[in-house]
Formats: C-alpha cells, sequence, structure tokens
C-alpha cells in the first residue's frame, strides 16, 4: 500500500518541488501543435498553415486569412482517453491585419488521491479516496500584420497567460511571447520561422503545504524560492514549402525544416548550447476539397532497454480532410514513435470559415 503513496509523491514533486530555474521541458503541451491538418503533417506547416490554427504553429499564418472570421475546434485523446487534449480558438480580419484568440487545455482527470485511505492506528477506509484532475491551460492573444505594408512578408506575435493546476497540492502561473514570420518568394517558395517563447516564458508555483504534508513523512513541505519558479526556454521552428500543381485538380504541397531547442536534448544533432531535429510533410489535394497528408518529425537517438543498442526513433503521422464550402473536416493520427510502439493518438478538428460561406 505505501507504493500508491510513492506514486502520488512522485507525480506532484514532479510538477512542483523539481521545478527548477530552467527547465528543457515546460509548458510542453503548447508544443503539441492544433489542427488535425497540420499533426498529420508532422508539424510540416510553419511556413504554410494559414488559418486560425496558425497561432499554435506560426502566428503569421494568420494574415492568409482574408475576409471576415474564421472559428475552430479540436478534441483529441492520448493513452486509452486517459488524457484529454482541447483547443478552442477564434480569428477576426481587421483594417490593419488579423486579431485571433485561442484556448487550450491537456488534462488528466479523476486522480485517485489515496493520501488518507490509511488513519494513522493502520485502518484502511476507501471511503476517504478522493480524486483530483492534474491540467494545463493556456490563452492564447494573436496579432498579424504585414510590416510597413510589405505584403510579402507576414509577422505574428503570440502573448500567453499558462495557469496550471496539480490538484489541492500545487498550481502556477505562467506568461510570455512567441513571434513568427512567413516570407512569400517570387518563385512560390515560403520561408516561415517561428520562435517560441521569445523572451522565456516564466511560470510561478504556489504549494499547498498543508495537503502536500499529508504525503512528505507528514512532515511540512516547502520548497527553496528558487523552486517555485521555472523559465521555458526558446525553441526555433523553421521550414521551406512550395504548392506544386500537378493538374488543374490535383496539387502537391511539400515542406521540410527543422526544429531547434535551446538545450541538450535527445535529438539526432545535440549540443550544451543547441539540440536540431530535421522534420518533413506533405499534403496532396483534391479540387480543394479532398486531402491527403503525411508527416514525419521528432527524431531521437534512444536506448533499447532490451539490448542496450542506440536506435532512432521518430514519430510518423498521417490524416485525411475533407472540405465542404466554408466548412472544413479533418482528421489525424499519430504513432508515438518510441522503439516501433502501438501508441497511437487521434486527432479531429473543425474549422468554419465565415468568409468562405458568405461569399458563395
Amino acid at each position: 500500500m505505501m507504493k500508491k503513496y510513492f506514486l502520488l509523491a512522485s507525480f506532484v514533486l514532479f510538477g512542483t518541488s523539481q521545478a527548477q530555474i530552467i527547465r528543457k521541458y515546460s509548458n510542453e503541451f503548447l508544443n503539441i501543435g492544433a489542427g488535425a491538418r497540420g499533426l498529420a503533417m508532422g508539424g510540416a506547416v510553419i511556413s504554410n498553415q494559414d488559418d486560425v490554427y496558425s497561432p499554435m504553429w506560426n502566428p503569421a499564418g494568420l494574415m492568409s486569412i482574408e475576409r471576415d472570421w474564421q472559428g475552430a475546434a479540436m478534441h483529441a485523446e492520448y493513452f486509452e482517453s486517459i488524457a484529454k487534449y482541447d483547443y478552442l480558438a477564434y480569428a477576426k480580419v481587421l483594417e490593419t491585419g488579423v486579431f485571433g484568440v485561442s484556448v487550450v487545455r491537456l488534462g488528466i482527470d479523476n486522480i485517485l488521491n489515496t493520501t488518507q485511505l490509511i488513519d494513522p492506528e493502520g485502518n484502511i477506509d476507501y471511503d476517504k479516496i478522493t480524486k483530483f484532475s492534474q491540467s494545463d491551460y493556456a490563452a492564447i492573444i494573436s496579432y498579424a500584420f504585414n510590416p510597413a505594408g510589405n505584403t510579402k512578408l507576414d509577422v505574428g506575435v503570440n502573448a500567453k497567460i499558462v495557469y496550471r493546476n496539480v490538484g489541492k497540492f500545487a498550481s502556477g502561473y505562467g506568461f510570455g511571447f512567441d513571434v513568427g514570420a512567413i516570407y512569400k518568394a517570387d518563385n512560390g517558395w515560403k520561408f516561415g520561422g517561428m520562435l517560441r517563447d521569445a523572451t522565456t516564458t516564466v511560470n510561478f508555483w504556489s504549494v499547498n503545504q498543508k495537503e502536500l504534508s499529508t504525503i512528505v513523512d507528514g512532515e511540512e513541505f516547502n520548497p527553496a524560492p528558487k523552486d517555485k519558479m521555472e523559465l521555458t526556454m526558446p525553441k526555433l521552428n523553421v521550414g521551406a514549402s512550395k504548392v506544386f500543381n500537378i493538374n488543374s485538380s490535383i496539387y502537391v504541397l511539400p515542406e521540410a525544416g527543422i526544429n531547434v531547442d535551446f538545450a541538450k536534448t535527445a535529438a539526432l544533432v545535440s549540443t550544451d548550447f543547441a539540440s536540431i531535429t530535421p522534420y518533413a510533410g506533405a499534403e496532396v489535394g483534391y479540387q480543394k476539397m479532398i486531402f491527403v497528408r503525411l508527416g514525419v518529425n521528432r527524431f531521437q537517438n534512444i536506448t533499447d532497454i532490451e539490448d542496450l543498442k542506440r536506435k532512432v526513433s521518430f514519430q510518423p503521422s498521417a490524416g485525411i480532410g475533407i472540405k465542404y464550402r466554408g466548412l472544413t473536416l479533418d482528421y489525424a493520427i499519430t504513432n508515438s514513435g518510441i522503439g516501433g510502439s502501438n501508441f497511437y493518438s487521434n486527432f479531429f478538428s473543425l474549422k468554419l470559415d465565415m468568409g468562405t460561406f458568405r461569399n458563395d
């Protein structure tokens, strides 16, 4: 029974006491992306995401919304529905640019709290078992524009407010900024870049010492001041894409690029200063109504636990989409890529383009 205490303690402390000033994997839920199109293409949309889902990939893409407004929603579930991921967004064309607002949630609900299961005398009372949730939230305000009226260059900015909650045990607030740009060359190529957490995203944690003391040997838990704050380091995504028209009905849109983490990770190229991993994806469209997509990303060096040999893992993805007038429904499926595992995640997203509806 004591194992349950250790499991819960480890889970809570992972999100609180182990938070350092600078962490490699802070606010990672904001790096998942949103929209089944981009996820099916392995994130290969840094230079070609052109709708209300752009803030999660490159806010500069909002400038491709030409009129009126767009709304979007996405739902996904991980690990046999244990974790749920949701996204809602709205974008509106203004005279000087495009304004957007997005809301993101990644959460695990109904986690059993067994800290009160055994009383001081050793008696077990299953009625003392309660439940709690571990959830990450973000609200993102975006704005895209053409600097100095240069229609070849689109620039976008995200302002993010983050709230993270670990039941009654701890909660944290954070804020930060992303910046992105897309350059459209005369030969049809597009070049895009997004610097996530450009100024670093700061998260401040508060700990409920009374609740945590029930799982830390009954002693008061009081982390050092530095452990109550964490910084999310910048990440850089860059890519290039171009539309190739096969005939009047079919086109192919490929993109390739790199993701750069300014920390040492398990990426293919990794140094103390930065780690680099490639990505690639493509979309095939038929009459701009039916879409098929493929992608691959998250290349990593891993060690097989059975033979201890170094291997390269990656995350493949695929999906389809259908568009009717201003309504688009997309689906994506991805694999964790760890040792050829069978852990798949399914994504469904919906987009409403009011400008297209009113133009028809």
